[in-house]
């Protein structure tokens, strides 16, 4: 059965002697064709097969413009193009429609109308893939097409609810009660007649049907299926994320009943590891802990210098058997859910904190690795390991670090505690991570900034939002992690064993053009023919660190990359600079490393709970269904945490602050701060008179008469507008000037027919919705 090829899989070689396309710009046809075949390619990487430069270029881009135009073809992401009509190997899909013979039909969720609707290929409703579908729900699909020539979609996983169904607050005005979307992308509220809203009060949260306009131009009826919540309930910021992305909440009785059945594990088939001690490094308000370390120096005469370090990770595959109803419901999941005020674990508490996790003084069933290093920091060899061990100590990456440093740790941490672990243990592991840095540097991994804010929540109050300072206590449990999953890679590499990897892409050829342009609107040189490597991309960070550019430069080299992701395939990590890599440290929380733990354990023959013939033939799947998982996940966290913040500024409206443009667009300028890390729009129409035209290579808002540019990673100061709890919008006005003209500057690109990209406007911009001032 023929598949259609993978856009992340496939190649687009320049244009060779032996294989040359035709001269110059491509006609209409073979410009079709070539898309086709390669099922979506970006416009550099159109140039590049074409062997297309300068002006041949320019034309190109206009080209694509006619034909989208035309609706030949069709756009796929932000910058790649589709023949019209053409399908993505894996999508996420909305049932849109079922025939006379209850066949069920689909259609990509986002997409154009030129995308077909595609028959569900029967079959597949079973508990991995969460039960049967039906109309309007959301799927995720893989699209095959048969020998007929047509082409069908086969069910991954079902996702839950459709954009037919809106999750809102209940707004009562007068005598109408509306449902206002909590989506900020959403525009549209919802009408409930008298009988549905006569027992809903102001401020309930629901989740809620669309139904047909009242009338041709009037709002939509809607049909309340479920009040979730209110929100005035101090966890209602996570309790709208969690509805509004599908989270998975909660366990099945016979998940449940499986964890409350799980007992202590014992020496049987175990190394006894329990004289070694190990100690946890985690957050100060970890309650699972997946890893352990221990390090000592090699006593062998034949690695002089070398060392010794173990990782032991919690056996979580001893208590989740596959597919029993705590597989399943971890499968759903994918991974646990971490929230300012909650968590939603993969597993219940019951293994999560308890049995599964690595409790200081506990005996647990481990998963370790032994690995040694040379004296050059090379991995010499590794060796894993079923074992029984013990923590000696629970610490917090402050605790550690305070003792190395001979300090004490921060208010509220016990600073006796690492005081007698200083000689036998930290200072050992401290020595190894050091010595295991001469190989990282080697390795040059990308070293692109970032700025993490922690949250503290009490009563479901923002208490404090504080930066994570950046310890060397991360950074060495960040390193023996590495490389205990890279030996978990290599292992299962070694004995030809399915396997998950977790896999980054190079950056694709058209990013790194965009890139490089905009470097030369800085004066900032990186040849076109520079292949992008980490140590390139470092070289320019640190080449830049003290230059005024140094912000908006480490922005772009971070939109640069590309999107970590699961694969049955090895694609390598390219921000890692590895060759092999997979997650193994934390099968506590993440579905992926617990697939990894059953291969190394059918592998190499520690047991008869390893992978399945069944999970290897569903490999691909899973790799897929965890991929959206973990984004699903990450989206829901980044919504609850606007949310929040988004409270905690309400009562300070029109105060201001300092922050930094982050994002530039047609319709505004994102500002983060400074302060909390928050994220709020300046829409384009509060910046004056002028018009403000979007330049995509300078990333910049640019006068169209003055030439006066906002751009990326300029230093602002902006008062505040507007806080929205309930959607986490806000709104800020720009009190910084625009910078002047600069003369050496190239002219701004200008929008389809020369016409500015956006003009100045009462209002907010179209997406953007008011919503009620708190």
């Amino acid at each position: 059965m023929a598949k259609p090829r993978s856009p992340k899989s496939s190649k687009f070689p320049a244009a060779s002697k032996t294989a040359k396309p035709p001269a110059g710009l491509p006609d209409r046809e073979t410009l079709i064709a070539f898309l086709r075949d390669a099922g979506e390619a970006g416009k550099a990487d159109i140039a590049r097969h074409f062997g297309l430069k300068g002006a041949d270029r320019r034309a190109l881009r206009e080209m694509l413009r006619e034909l989208e135009a035309q609706g030949a073809l069709g756009k796929r992401g932000r910058r790649g193009f589709a023949e019209a009509g053409a399908l993505p190997p894996v999508g996420v899909v909305d049932v849109v429609e079922r025939d006379a013979d209850g066949d069920l039909y689909v259609r990509l969720t986002k997409g154009g109308e030129d995308l077909p609707q595609v028959r569900l290929a029967p079959g597949k409703g079973d508990a991995s893939a969460g039960g049967a579908p039906g109309m309007g729900d959301r799927l995720l699909v893989r699209f095959e097409q048969l020998e007929s020539g047509e082409t069908e979609a086969r069910l991954i996983k079902r996702l839950g609810q459709s954009a037919h169904k809106v999750l809102g607050v209940i707004r009562k005005v007068r005598r109408e009660t509306r449902v206002e979307p909590v989506d900020r992308k959403s525009k549209e509220s919802l009408l409930l007649n008298e009988q549905e809203a006569k027992d809903l009060k102001d401020g309930d949260l629901v989740l809620a049907q669309v139904g047909t306009a009242s009338a041709r131009y009037g709002p939509k009826f809607g049909k309340v299926l479920e009040v979730v919540g209110s929100e005035d309930d101090p966890r209602a910021a996570s309790l709208i994320a969690i509805h509004s992305h599908g989270i998975p909440t909660g366990f099945s009785e016979e998940a449940e009943a499986e964890a409350g059945a799980a007992r202590p594990p014992t020496l049987e088939g175990r190394d006894d590891l329990r004289d070694l001690p190990f100690v946890t490094i985690d957050p100060v308000d970890a309650r699972d802990h997946d890893d352990a370390v221990y390090a000592h120096p090699d006593p062998d005469a034949g690695n002089v210098g070398g060392w010794i370090v173990w990782v032991a990770i919690a056996d979580v595959a001893a208590y989740v058997r596959p597919g029993s109803a705590l597989d399943r419901d971890a499968r759903e999941k994918g991974n646990s859910v971490y929230f300012p005020d909650r968590v939603e674990p993969m597993l219940p508490e019951t293994l999560s904190n308890g049995l599964c996790s690595l409790r200081e003084g506990e005996n647990r069933a481990t998963l370790a690795v032994r690995m040694v290093f040379d004296a050059q920091g090379r991995k010499k060899s590794h060796k894993f390991v079923r074992g029984l061990m013990r923590s000696a100590a629970k610490l917090s990456y402050e605790q550690a670090q305070a003792a190395i440093d001979g300090v004490a740790p921060p208010d509220g941490q016990d600073g006796d505690k690492a005081g007698p672990l200083l000689d036998p243990i930290l200072r050992p592991l401290w020595a190894a991570f050091r010595l295991m840095g001469k190989g990282r540097e080697q390795r040059s991994p990308l070293a692109i900034e970032s700025d993490e804010r922690r949250i503290i929540i009490q009563e479901g109050e923002i208490q404090s939002i504080t930066r994570r300072a950046s310890l060397e206590a991360h950074k060495l449990i960040e390193e023996m992690m590495i490389q205990a999953n890279v030996c978990a890679a290599e292992s299962l590499e070694a004995k030809r064993t399915p396997l998950i990897y977790r896999v980054h892409d190079t950056p694709s050829q058209e990013k790194v053009m965009s890139l490089v342009e905009f470097l030369q609107t800085l004066e900032v040189k990186w040849s076109k023919g520079e292949a992008p490597t980490t140590a390139r991309f470092n070289k320019l960070l640190d080449d830049t660190r003290e230059s005024p550019h140094a912000a908006i430069i480490n922005e772009v080299v971070l939109r640069t990359q590309m999107q970590a992701h699961y694969s049955s395939d090895n694609l390598g990590h390219f921000g890692l600079n590895l060759a092999r890599y997979a997650h193994f440290t934390s099968p506590i929380r993440r579905y992926a490393d617990l697939i990894v733990h059953r291969a190394l354990i059918r592998a190499l023959g520690l047991g008869d709970d390893g992978l399945t013939d069944q999970d290897i033939s569903q490999i691909k799947d899973t790799a897929e269904v965890i991929t959206h998982a973990e984004r699903r996940a990450m989206a829901a966290e980044r919504d609850a945490t606007d949310r929040y913040i988004a409270a905690f500024l309400s009562d300070r409206v029109g105060a201001t602050f300092a922050g930094r443009i982050t994002g530039v667009t047609r319709f505004g300028l994102f500002v983060k701060l400074d302060e909390t890390g928050a994220d709020g729009l300046v829409p384009v129409s509060t910046l004056g008179e002028e018009y403000f035209v979007h330049d995509d290579r300078m990333h910049a808002l640019v006068g169209e008469r003055t030439g006066k540019r906002f751009p990326l990673g300029l230093a602002v100061e902006v008062k505040l507008r507007e806080a929205t709890p309930v959607t986490g919008g806000l709104l800020f006005e720009m009190l910084t000037d625009a910078l002047p003209n600069d003369p050496k500057a190239p002219k701004p690109r200008l929008g389809i027919r020369g016409k500015p990209a956006i003009k100045p406007r009462g209002g907010l911009p179209k997406g953007v919705r008011r919503g009620k001032r708190r």
